[in-house]
């Protein structure tokens, strides 16, 4: 059974805005006394929240599906519909956030930090909110548009101030249920810790954690066993101990073959941007097990070479607790210059984005077709408003053609060689697909056409007063002819009888 999980996909799907309302105020002596449609709610997010007091990802590997709650649609008497409900996913405190490409969102090391990884959707205007002097009673609301719908992977990296780093069976396990209250499972076969475990450690008046890391084997950075599973735990700690065995049993190994073999691992793991290599990281060497006579002998044996290489040597016993204060209070030590170094680092200047007034919000690309090009419109806003569009409602058709006349749409479709009838898609992929008409734009509020209708979009219009008459009399005109003609084969045809 699976008891701890430190990668994770989730697939997410934000909540959805709520349409508007199509709504007409009434009231006693006041029929038809204007638009009184309310806004639709916008979506739930989906927001990640950073808790110390939740430990792996297990849960999201049970349930890897989550979702936020759709908005409410808009009602009459301007009443606008409910939010949708969020949803707030605990995570570790240690979470990286990446995206299917493998690029990375965010960094959840701050305890209480929030992320909205996926927004919810917007809601749609009703009419009421619609309405302008122009355009006093709109036949049409908003549609709200879906929220952010996706996978994202979840990386949880160990946040502890030492590991505790060594060959399976080293007797890790064994050091951090010595120095903390931390009880993981102590075994004598080999790869008895599957997962991380944290233990608090106090020396002194210095308070720090310490995490011990499962067993690493040759090879370990190139994937071999779950070494770069384990790895991804060290990049956080400030100190490195290294825990040697000097009890084994295995022919041809000793402690500093297996430091050697675990130092290789270490240089060949490639720490983020902007983090201290592994190897540049203060490391102190535990010579374990020197309660075994043998051991003791080979501990005194190796250490003058391990001092001459630069290491702080100690020698230790997880069973006697045998030389356990000086190493806690030696890492205590490194712990507490690193956090005074941090201190007087200077704090990073706050970067403020501003929105450029200059950038262009969509962009016209023409792509090849087998009845001619075909120009594809990318942008955000465009593509919103079409999600936001009743194509059921002429009107809100004929308000949509103006939004993106007013954006330049049009200008930058005639400059990019399309003429009337060209076929013009909205989106990636299928999108909206329509004949582009460039009479189709202008002025939709000074038209004057029933709600819910746009008379530039009317297939077939009415004909004009001075148009019926023209047709009245081209009627008459030929009924006249046709009894001339008439008349005159009756008269020709009496008089041949006469004859």
């Amino acid at each position: 059974m699976v008891t701890f999980v430190d990668r994770v996909t989730l697939h997410l799907r934000a909540g959805k805005g709520g349409n508007g309302c199509v709504s007409v105020r009434r009231e006693k002596f006041k029929p038809l006394a204007g638009p009184d449609g309310g806004n639709g709610g916008n979506g739930g997010d989906v927001v990640l929240v950073a808790d110390p007091q939740v430990t792996t990802l297990l849960s999201y590997h049970h349930s890897p599906h989550r979702g936020g709650g759709n908005g409410g649609f808009g009602m009459g008497d301007n009443r606008s519909g409910a939010l949708g409900e969020s949803l707030e996913l605990p995570v570790p405190v240690g979470t990286v956030v990446k995206d299917t490409a493998g690029s990375v969102l965010t960094d959840l090391i701050i305890p209480g930090t929030r992320f909205v990884v996926a927004p919810g959707g917007q809601g749609g205007l009703g009419n009421a909110a619609l309405a302008s002097p122009k355009r006093k009673a709109p036949g049409f609301a908003l549609l709200g548009t879906p929220g952010w719908e996706g996978d994202v992977v979840l990386e949880l990296k160990t946040v502890a101030d030492v590991a505790l780093v060594g060959y399976p069976s080293a007797g890790k396990s064994s050091l951090i249920a010595a120095i903390s209250a931390a009880r993981p499972k102590i075994a004598d076969y080999p790869f008895t810790t599957l997962h991380p475990n944290l233990g608090v450690v106090q020396a002194g008046d210095v308070r720090y954690t310490v995490a011990d890391v499962p067993g690493l084997i040759e090879g370990a950075s190139e994937g071999r066993g779950l070494g770069l599973e384990f790895l991804r735990h060290v990049e956080r700690c400030t100190a490195l101990v290294h825990v040697l065995d000097c009890a084994t049993l295995e022919p041809g190994r000793d402690p500093l073959s297996d430091l050697d073999v675990i130092l290789a691992e270490l240089a060949a793991y490639p720490v983020p941007e902007g983090q201290v290599p592994l190897m540049e990281r203060p490391q102190l060497i535990a010579l374990n097990k020197i309660d075994v006579p043998e051991a003791q002998e080979l501990a005194e044996l190796v250490r003058p070479d391990l001092e001459a290489r630069g290491y702080r040597v100690f020698e230790i016993s997880t069973v006697s607790h045998a030389g356990l204060r000086p190493l806690t209070f030696a890492l205590g030590e490194v712990v507490t210059q690193h956090r005074v170094a941090l201190e007087a680092e200077p704090v990073a200047e706050r970067v403020i984005i501003r929105p450029k007034g200059s950038q262009k919000e969509f962009t016209i690309r023409v792509e090849g077709g087998t009845y001619g090009n075909i120009y594809r419109i990318l942008g955000d806003k465009p593509l919103r408003w079409v999600q936001q569009t009743d194509f059921q409602n002429e009107e809100a058709v004929g308000f949509l053609a103006d939004r993106l006349d007013k954006l330049g749409v049009e200008d930058e479709l005639f400059r990019a060689g399309a003429e009337a009838g060209s076929t013009v898609v909205i989106g990636e992929g299928d999108g909206v697909i329509f004949d582009w008409h460039p009479s189709l734009s202008s002025a939709a509020e000074l038209m004057n056409a029933p709600r819910g209708t746009d008379p530039r979009l009317d297939l077939n219009p009415r004909r004009t007063t001075d148009q019926r008459r023209e047709r009245y009399h081209e009627r008459m005109n030929a009924k006249a002819a046709a009894r001339a003609d008439l008349e005159a084969e009756r008269l020709s045809g009496e008089s041949e009888s006469d004859l």
